[in-house]
């Protein structure tokens, strides 16, 4: 590959919906790698040899972030001089971390929703008044740390998304990235080309036909196996 592609690093808090949100950021044509929460700055660098970093979105997860042992963030990622998009879990952590007001809700969410975009900007640029998203979670942000707004509501969440007031720092309490998210699409492209000012540089095939001519490299004359998704194959 001529050029270093643009990517989004995916910090990885278990959600299911982790690697999709990877693949959706790569069928736009822009790199995606995924680390665990446990990640330093250092392994950062290490990814920065191979891509342009140019944003970091917060997967969603399973956990609360009101349960102290749930997965954090090294500190330093919040300083980083790229935007930041919490999902989900990444929402309510970003809207924790910087001293916001998060609880319990009262009743669990896991279902498609109205969401009313108060101010469609940065990541809901274009929106129209009211979007079908897809809700799930436990924990609600109640209340945004100084220097947020709020950009949307639902009936049941009154910061269903927000947005850092002079800082490219979002939160998202929806998925973007799952079908049921009517928009999610165009949200993540915001995020990603508008937001982020990523180039769609990068080509799956050149990924693929990079690995395929590695692996005849080290096989040489020997058979070589290769899993796949759905099976085996043999070369």
């Amino acid at each position: 590959m001529d050029e270093m592609p643009d990517g989004i690093v995916v910090v990885d808090f278990g959600g299911q919906y982790c690697h999709l949100i990877a693949r959706r950021i790569r069928e736009m044509n822009v790199y995606s790698e995924i680390i665990p929460p446990d990640s330093s700055l250092v392994d950062l660098q290490a990814i920065a040899k191979v891509m342009r970093i140019r944003g970091l979105i917060l997967s969603g997860g399973p956990s609360s972030v009101l349960d102290p042992s749930s997965p954090r963030l090294e500190e330093g990622f919040l300083r980083l001089d790229v935007p930041i998009l919490g999902i989900c879990y990444g929402h309510q952590l970003l809207a924790q971390l910087f001293g916001g007001d998060v609880r319990r809700a009262e009743v669990k969410a896991y279902s498609i929703a109205e969401a009313f975009i108060d101010k469609p900007v940065g990541v809901l640029k274009r929106l129209g008044p009211v979007e079908r998203v897809w809700m799930s979670h436990g924990d609600t942000v109640f209340g945004l740390p100084e220097g947020f707004e709020a950009l949307a509501h639902t009936n049941a969440c009154p910061v269903a998304a927000f947005r850092h007031i002079s800082k490219p720092i979002y939160g998202l309490q929806w998925h973007p990235e799952v079908e049921h998210t009517e928009r999610g699409r165009e949200m993540l492209r915001n995020y990603i080309f508008e937001v982020c000012g990523c180039k769609p540089n990068w080509r799956p095939p050149d990924l693929a036909e990079g690995t395929v001519r590695e692996i005849k490299e080290e096989a040489g004359s020997s058979r070589a196996v290769i899993a796949l998704s759905g099976g085996l194959t043999q070369e």
